[in-house]
């Protein structure tokens, strides 16, 4: 992240001002994608396993699956909408979600799931890349963490909620009414999307030179050192919450005897602090706390509660100090996240939408990569979620510390207090 500018340019590529309460909520329905795709059904993924005749890792493919499609699906989408403006990939994106969510409530068996999950996630990758990139359009300095604060707090309400109908939708309906539920939900989005957000990359800040072009914008990004290492940073972090979405259901259900019911309670228990934390983040910011203060806070408190959470785990702890290792764990994630997506983007105003794939690639590829690796040893133990989850948060302050923290000391004192260049308007 060695590359600045001045103010002048700031102010052009970012436009400043007041973001509508109705944007912030609209941006926000939209970065739901993920929560949605993937917590909604996690109270019935016993259910569908046994249903399917599929074991614990077969079922927790389905998980993976839609993390990748999440994942490669960011890369497409997030130069495209560089190059053909933010509306129209979007638009695409909502409407292929709507039909894999219903392919999904009609799958005959694991394999088809599992393929139909992966379409599911690479379209509903379009909305979450592009709410982030539409973000970076309308806001620079500290507007753009308050504005991520925001988002952060709006897209709290899909685990907190997900979770929670979703077992109350267990009691009722099978997991095929929950992926009914999904496509009603899509189309809800695609309505919100399609009426709610105006073109916010007018073409003279389009990427010129086609799609390949746009993907090549990739490249130049992952050459900034600064930019990489946040976005490893990131995605580290958010696979120890991967790893805890594909083993929560089976270590606290199978072993420790929870129901649905008491599971989406715990689910959405850290989710609440995922929340409260992100607005503390907000608050402080705002106070002037530097970005990388609030992002080594975030990530001293994730690898705390892994840690708690591996020694909890290893010495059969009772299942209290499971559930408060957890809730540290994840709720951290509150500081973790608006930060680092701040400090990626903010260097990279002209290739906004790249610059979100690429922070949903690590997010979503290293989340796809650790989550079937809690099921490798089985139902009857919770080590492996333990040892998943503090080796990679451990990774996380180690690539922080070496990799995107020395390249970032000659950043501004706060990027999200923005410097007297790059001021932005009062928060709506």
């Amino acid at each position: 992240m060695r590359r600045r500018r001045s103010g002048a340019e700031g102010r052009t590529t970012a436009p400043e001002g007041r973001v509508d309460v109705r944007t912030v909520v609209v941006l926000g329905m939209l970065s739901m994608f993920g929560p949605l795709s993937l917590d909604l059904y996690l109270p019935v993924l016993p259910q569908l396993a046994g249903d399917l005749a599929a074991s614990a890792s077969q079922a927790q493919l389905t998980i993976t699956a839609c993390l990748v499609g999440l994942a490669v699906g960011q890369v497409v989408a997030g130069p495209l909408s560089d190059r053909f403006g933010r509306r129209r990939p979007l638009l695409v994106g909502l409407v292929a979600y709507v039909v894999a969510s219903l392919a999904c409530a009609l799958a005959p068996g694991i394999v088809t799931l599992v393929a139909v999950r992966l379409v599911q996630g690479l379209a509903g990758a379009a909305g979450i890349v592009i709410a982030r990139a539409v973000a970076r359009d309308l806001a620079s300095g500290r507007a753009l963490l308050v504005l991520f604060s925001r988002l952060t707090l709006v897209n709290g309400l899909a685990p907190i909620l997900a979770p929670v109908v979703g077992g109350q939708l267990a009691r009722v309906t099978s997991w095929r009414g929950t992926f009914v539920v999904l496509t009603g939900l899509g189309v809800v989005l695609l309505l919100a999307g399609g009426l709610g957000l105006r073109e916010t990359l007018p073409a003279g800040r389009r990427t010129a030179g086609g799609v390949g072009a746009a993907l090549r914008g990739l490249g130049a990004l992952l050459r900034d050192a600064g930019f990489t290492g946040v976005v490893l940073t990131s995605g580290l972090a958010s696979a120890s919450m991967f790893a805890y979405i594909a083993g929560a259901t089976f270590v606290l259900q199978e072993l420790h005897g929870l129901s649905p019911a008491q599971f989406s309670l715990v689910f959405g228990a850290n989710a609440v602090g995922i929340v409260v934390l992100t607005q503390v983040g907000g608050a402080l910011g705002r106070a002037g706390w530097p970005a990388q203060r609030l992002l080594a806070t975030g990530l001293g408190l994730n690898v705390s509660g892994a840690l708690l959470l591996l020694v909890a785990v290893v010495l059969d702890l009772p299942v209290a100090v499971l559930l408060v290792a957890l809730f540290v764990m994840v709720a951290s994630l509150g500081l973790v996240f608006p930060t680092a997506t701040t400090l990626a983007l903010a260097e990279h105003p002209e290739r906004a939408g790249a610059a979100s794939s690429l922070l949903g690639l690590g997010q979503f590829v290293l989340g796809g990569l650790v989550a079937p690796l809690v099921g490798l040893a089985g139902e009857g133990t919770a080590v492996p979620l333990g040892v998943v989850a503090a080796s990679c948060s451990l990774a996380a302050v180690l690539v922080y510390g070496v990799v995107a923290r020395p390249r970032m000391h000659r950043a501004p004192a706060a990027v999200m207090a923005g410097a007297a260049a790059d001021q932005a308007a009062p928060p709506a």
